[in-house]
């Protein structure tokens, strides 16, 4: 019997910056090396402000292929009719507008995370997006990394009984004090500060244990709690802690959950603590490659009778297994991921959106472009 030829899936790229540059050279890796078999991705179209900044990108991550139009506006790429999908890599104060236009172009959109600058831009670009019959996906990679998967079914086997406690930190030092104001951690004209830019992280992690856990049946946090200590550098976030409360269903538990931009990242970066044992998830958690789990001898003990460990081996840094995703998702006419709906990028931001009303970090005029 005839294998069925792959799907080339031809992708534009918005941004000729360093986290576009990894989701380009991920998805050139040969998919069969990760035993995909039914997808292949090839990158059409590269759009910047600059057409040699665009060509420059090309020359370095694609080099030998001739074929990839360089672009020098966003636009360009949006029209482009070899492109089926668009990854928007841009800085996330820029990702509704660069959204919407992809959108109204009728293309199906990966854009960054966070995946906008707030709840109320995200709940438009939805309208829109269906509006259009396009896909729209949040490029939150970390939750189709395989280790992740491997990771839920575990936690959700039961021998581990309930998650009762999650902490999760993504830190980092950036060395405030030496870099310019303008840098995308510190200037509040491009949401900087430690919430918008790492907090996604130990985010996912409440989102893939707790949320998503069937004991939960798809209940919203009952309670968040957020406190922000500010650096007098430029007014944003240096260090973010939240508390998320799951009580609404059968589960009842928190996720503690942090971020700074002046301290170098925790060990383990992610721990999950069940009745009958606990998980440790060792950075970087954006991207783990390995983590262990301790079973209890009996509830509430403490005492470990048996430990497992599990690591990730594939070709590349993780980048493309989202754009696997996306590709299938496409193929049957899907306008969202079941793995990472929108449901679950509107839960992000609007915890965002309470977490930096309870620290008091409003973002300049003009940032927010929708309200």
């Amino acid at each position: 019997m005839a294998t069925a030829e792959p799907l080339v899936f031809n992708w534009g790229v918005i941004s000729t910056g360093k986290i576009a540059g990894c989701f380009v050279r991920d998805a050139l890796v040969d998919p069969k090396t990760r035993d995909v078999h039914d997808i292949v991705h090839k990158i059409v179209a590269v759009g910047s402000r600059d057409v040699q900044k665009a060509q420059e990108f090309i020359d370095r991550e694609i080099p030998g292929d001739k074929s990839v139009k360089a672009y020098g506006s966003y636009g360009e790429v949006y029209t482009d009719p070899n492109v089926n999908a668009v990854y928007i890599g841009t800085p996330h104060t820029y990702h509704y507008e660069n959204a919407r236009d992809a959108i109204v172009a009728k293309k199906h959109v990966l854009c960054e995370k966070p995946v906008t600058s707030n709840a109320a831009e995200l709940r438009s670009l939805l309208k829109l997006a269906k509006e259009h019959n396009v896909f729209f996906m949040e490029a939150m990679w970390t939750r189709f990394q395989p280790l992740v998967r491997e990771l839920k079914k575990i936690a959700e086997a039961g021998e581990l009984g309930e998650p009762v406690v999650l902490h999760a930190d993504l830190s980092g030092d950036f060395d405030i004090e030496n870099i310019p104001k303008t840098h995308r951690i510190l200037d509040p004209h491009l949401g900087g500060g430690g919430l918008l830019d790492l907090g996604p992280y130990p985010l996912v992690w409440a989102i893939v244990a707790l949320y998503e856990h069937p004991s939960n049946k798809s209940n919203r946090p009952s309670h968040i709690s957020g406190s922000m200590l500010k650096t007098p550098l430029t007014g944003v976030d240096s260090s973010t802690s939240f508390t998320l409360t799951f009580s609404e269903a059968d589960l009842h538990a928190q996720a503690v959950l942090s971020c700074s931009i002046n301290i170098a990242p925790q060990v383990p970066g992610v721990t999950i603590r069940y009745r009958k044992g606990v998980i440790y998830v060792q950075p970087p958690i954006y991207c783990p490659t390995t983590f262990s789990v301790q079973y209890y001898d009996k509830a509430g003990t403490g005492k470990v009778v048996r430990e497992e460990k599990r690591e990730a081996n594939y070709e590349g840094k993780g980048w493309h297994f989202q754009a696997d995703e996306v590709a299938r998702c496409v193929r049957v006419g899907k306008l969202e991921s079941d793995l990472w709906g929108h449901d679950k990028s509107l839960l992000e931001m609007d915890i965002f959106d309470e977490v930096r009303r309870q620290g008091g970090y409003k973002f300049p005029e003009g940032v927010e472009k929708v309200a």
